[in-house]
């Protein structure tokens, strides 16, 4: 940012990552002179911890060992930067990562392994190490006496406005998206990830206007039919008239790459998309890139994501008349000899679904349990674990939302379990590991909070996806990128296995070598 550039400060009392932004001018201005961390003293010195992180804006993570013994450690509302903690002999001791906290004693968390499977990833405050956990996103902690107590400092808050006027939030919002993107350039070259997606194009396009030069623009394709978005990242630099650069992955790339990508992560990580992510901070770096603006958080900030306009499919079943759907609809689709009709099968698989509260309806596309625990996991791994720990999470963060509209829960939800636990930390380690630091313009505070004020209806509109967005935009962005459906990056992982003995051999080691440790059944990696 142009204001506070990315920085890093740690020692045995203190760790001070990213770029806080302090809204109190006397710390903003105790920041330029001295340090963050200087002001981060200040700041965490008042009466109200929990204030004074919500009066910072931007990516960080603070730690401080004050004087007195009191520890506070505090994170950025998304998780952009990173913090770990353990507490042993007595002391708090935090770090950036969790496997610099966990030595050769540690053990391995079986719960985080279940988790890892359900959700493709460790959600915090879990960690893959016993008694190693993460600070949650806007959430700060303070260990004092031998306490530790951890609790957010903030919680997504959504306004609907009384009368608004769609010219009116338009231009605010083109002005907020111009002010992010100039935020995150640090003045070096400027470039960005271009999948070809709304995000990433309005981004590339917003670069050339604020920079006053083309952006240069990476792009990863596949050589796979319904995966390779690349004729859709040539129209937006087509468009934008960018430094275009582009990189097909090969099944080679991931066979080679694999390793060192997990090893980039703290603990087991199973995005896939972190794999091409990685292939493209790589062709940027080489390039002399130092910093690529990321489009993550437009969909989960205006509503972008496919599962919202299926769930309202779902909300409609509610709007019929009470006794239309629980004396007749619930009874007659709920008779055993609907299974055997296909027709009517389907209407009972939609009434059961639309019957089933938020969040638990997520769980249906669950992979671990459409396959079934019991038929993946051994009797013994699953006797060390909860099979309800992750819904009791998920319906934690869902409730935390408070009565909004559907939309806007489900965006408060994902910016939990989609953003902060998944996506940032994929763009995270796949530029650090290629020497290449990431801004991410949607999650500027300024447009975070316009999103909370930003009408349910105008999110999605109907089944219209992300509508205000792409009308807002329209006449800047291509028709032809406003009109297609989302991909981004995904891998075609499960196509190229069946193809690629070297990636065939790989993924069958990894299976047989959980199996080994009495976590997969064997007989399910034999019929897999």
């Amino acid at each position: 940012m142009k204001d506070a550039l990315p920085t890093m400060t740690c020692d045995d009392d203190s760790l001070c990552l990213g770029s806080p932004l302090f809204a109190d001018p006397s710390l903003a201005d105790q920041a330029r002179q001295q340090g963050a961390l200087e002001a981060w003293k200040q700041a965490l010195a008042g009466p109200s911890i929990a204030a004074a992180a919500d009066g910072v804006a931007g990516d960080f993570a603070v730690a401080l060992r004050e004087p007195g013994g009191r520890c506070v450690l505090a994170v950025d509302r998304f998780a952009i930067q990173t913090l770990c903690y353990r507490v042993q002999g007595g002391r708090l001791q935090f770090a950036a990562r969790a496997d610099e906290l966990a030595d050769a004693g540690s053990a391995l968390d079986a719960q985080a392994i279940f988790d890892y499977l359900y959700f493709h990833v460790v959600p915090s405050p879990r960690t893959i190490f016993q008694g190693v956990h993460r600070l949650p996103p806007g959430h700060f902690a303070v260990f004092e006496d031998g306490r530790l107590t951890v609790a957010p400092y903030w919680t997504p808050r959504f306004l609907e406005p009384a009368k608004p006027s769609f010219t009116d939030l338009r231009d605010e919002f083109r002005q907020l998206l111009r002010d992010a993107v100039a935020h995150q350039l640090d003045g070096s070259k400027p470039a960005c990830f271009l999948s070809g997606g709304t995000d990433s194009s309005t981004i590339a396009g917003l670069i050339g206007q604020v920079a006053g030069r083309p952006a240069a623009s990476y792009s990863i394709g596949f050589e796979a039919e319904g995966y390779d978005e690349m004729a859709y990242a040539r129209i937006a630099a087509r468009h934008f008239d960018t430094e275009h650069h582009e990189y097909y992955v090969t099944p080679d790339d991931l066979v080679q790459s694999i390793g060192e990508v997990a090893g980039a992560h703290d603990q087991p990580f199973g995005n896939s998309s972190a794999l091409p992510a990685y292939c493209c901070a790589r062709m940027a770096r080489d390039d002399g890139v130092t910093r690529l603006l990321a489009g993550d958080g437009g969909d989960e900030l205006f509503g972008g994501n496919s599962r919202y306009a299926m769930q309202r499919i779902f909300g409609w079943y509610s709007q019929l008349p009470s006794g239309l759907r629980k004396g007749v609809m619930d009874p007659l689709f709920g008779m055993p000899a609907v299974a055997g009709m296909p027709l009517l099968r389907k209407g009972a698989g939609y009434i059961r679904q639309a019957n089933t509260p938020m969040p638990d309806r997520l769980q249906n596309y669950n992979l671990l349990l459409r396959l079934g625990v019991q038929e993946v996991l051994t009797p013994a791994f699953l006797s060390r674990v909860s099979q309800r720990a992750p819904l009791d999470a998920q319906r934690t963060v869902w409730a935390a939302a408070g009565d909004v509209a559907e939309i806007n829960a489900m965006l408060a939800y994902d910016w939990r379990f989609t953003l902060a636990e998944s996506d940032l930390p994929k763009v995270r380690a796949s530029t650090q590991l290629a020497g290449v630091t990431a801004g991410y313009p949607f999650l500027d505070q300024a447009l975070v909070d316009f999103s909370l004020r930003l009408p349910a209806a105008y999110k999605l509109k109907g089944l219209r996806l992300r509508w205000f967005f792409k009308e807002a935009l329209r006449g800047f962005l291509p028709d032809a990128i406003i009109a297609k459906k989302k991909k981004g990056f995904g891998l075609p992982f499960g196509v190229w296995v069946n193809r690629h003995d070297g990636l065939k051999q790989l993924a069958v080691d990894s299976l047989r070598s959980f199996a080994g440790r009495g976590i997969v059944r064997p007989e399910f990696i034999d019929t897999l």
